[in-house]
């Protein structure tokens, strides 16, 4: 009896120890990301260690921070990372020159208290990058320093973190009354922000080899910070070889003024790529846009005069390279609206959605366009689709489509001059593979 007793004691001692060995779960770091990860740990018991988070270059960079407005002639140097705190208007006839290489960056606001840099009615800005050190306007989340073009932290996903650049002259313009107006984005009465004039041949400087990113600040409707706007700026301006990258709303925006663009890039920007109003009158050539695959806008928004002075206002585009998203349901090609007129030329379109259409809306714009002497021109432009019929669309009863059929073709390849070489190296496009040469 005791035999048996000592064998069911026995037995069930060692039950007890099976069951609480199959119970014990091994424990250590079960963290993929760790260091010390243990691949064969059940449960985690605190011990994981990580490497050090790298270190953020900009942090020991020399810096300054601009506030308040510019009234003397000033030079910012890329020896110093720039910072903006809130609205900058270098005032007349203020200069600003901004060195080859620097890289300025926004601080985080809301509203029309966004860092924006402006540059007045007769103030002067000599931003002069060069292929090798381009000018680089970011925001101050973003960790990159002068002598980088590629931002270690920031993506083209990020968006809306400061304003952006506003640059105002005295060249003509339609408003919807007399012949100047207040920029949008900006508190009315600011100080050098009412814009228009009669000169067309203005000069309110250069802005070249200029990279502008993860800007544009939304207002409320119809009330916004692009990436680059120009109001009323003259002829004598010279502007090439801007970016404007990872906006949150329109990429370009031209209101009125005669002042010529070329070598132009808008990448992936959350609503039209180049918007054209109030008569604008100058040439934008040798350009591209990439549309992104959520936006809501167009490659193009053009209006033509709100008033009843025309100033001339006849805008051009010529040779350039539209890239669109098929998954962007929402994107046209281009919309014509209101009084538009000008000429969109040599320009190719490829990648866009099945139900993008080519759009001239408004009595007075589509007047403008099938008229005898049409004074809106869409010529010449290639689309990489099966067949041109039926990207033609208007609002107004039986548009005529055999006019666009008959000036513009298809082609799967850029048959027009445009050339892509002029983004290589500087821009941040290049740099992060969004197109390809």
């Amino acid at each position: 009896m005791k035999t048996k007793n000592l064998m069911l004691t026995a037995a069930i001692s060692l039950s007890l120890a099976t069951v609480m060995s199959s119970c014990s779960k091994k424990e250590g770091c079960t963290d993929l990301l760790a260091e010390n990860y243990d691949r064969d740990a059940e449960t985690d018991d605190g011990s994981c260690e990580y490497a050090p988070e790298p270190e953020n270059p900009a942090v020991n960079f020399p810096s300054i921070t601009v506030s308040g407005n510019i009234t003397t002639n000033t030079v910012w140097s890329k020896d110093k990372i720039v910072t903006l705190s809130g609205r900058i208007v270098v005032e007349a006839p203020a200069e600003l020159t901004i060195e080859a290489g620097t890289v300025i960056k926004g601080l985080s606001g809301t509203g029309a208290n966004a860092s924006v840099l402006i540059v007045g009615v007769g103030a002067k800005i000599h931003a002069t990058g060069t292929a090798s050190e381009p000018i680089i306007f970011t925001s101050e989340n973003d960790q990159i320093v002068p002598g980088q073009i590629v931002s270690p932290n920031l993506s083209i996903i990020n968006k809306g973190l400061w304003g952006g650049i506003i640059i105002l002259g005295e060249a003509p313009i339609s408003p919807s009354t007399g012949t100047t107006d207040e920029i949008e984005g900006i508190p009315v009465g600011t100080i050098g922000t009412t814009f228009g004039g009669t000169n067309p041949t203005d000069n309110s400087g250069e802005f070249q080899y200029c990279s502008i990113r993860h800007g544009g600040i939304i207002l409320n409707g119809g009330n916004e910070i692009n990436g680059l706007t120009l109001g009323g700026v003259g002829s004598n301006t010279s502007i090439d070889h801007v970016e404007i990258y990872a906006g949150l709303d329109d990429g370009i925006e031209c209101f009125g003024g005669s002042v010529n663009i070329s070598s132009a890039v808008v990448v992936k920007i959350d609503d039209d790529s180049y918007d054209v109003d109030q008569a604008y009158s100058g040439t934008i050539s040798n350009f591209m846009a990439i549309i992104s695959p959520t936006v809501d806008g167009d490659a193009f928004e053009i209006d033509g005069p709100e008033g009843s002075s025309n100033n001339g206002g006849l805008f051009t585009f010529d040779k350039g390279l539209i890239i669109g998203n098929s998954n962007a349901a929402n994107n046209d090609y281009v919309v014509f609206k209101s009084q538009a007129q000008g000429t969109l030329q040599n320009i190719h379109f490829t990648g866009f959605n099945s139900a993008a259409k080519v759009k001239v809306n408004g009595s007075v714009a589509y007047g403008n366009y099938s008229a005898t002497t049409p004074s809106l021109n869409i010529v010449n432009n290639t689309f990489n689709v099966a067949s041109v019929t039926g990207l033609f669309d208007s609002d107004q009863a039986n548009p005529d489509a055999t006019i666009f059929e008959g000036a513009n073709t298809i082609a799967a390849g850029i048959t027009n001059g445009f050339d892509i070489t002029q983004f290589s190296g500087w821009s941040l496009a290049s740099q992060t593979g969004q197109y390809k040469n």
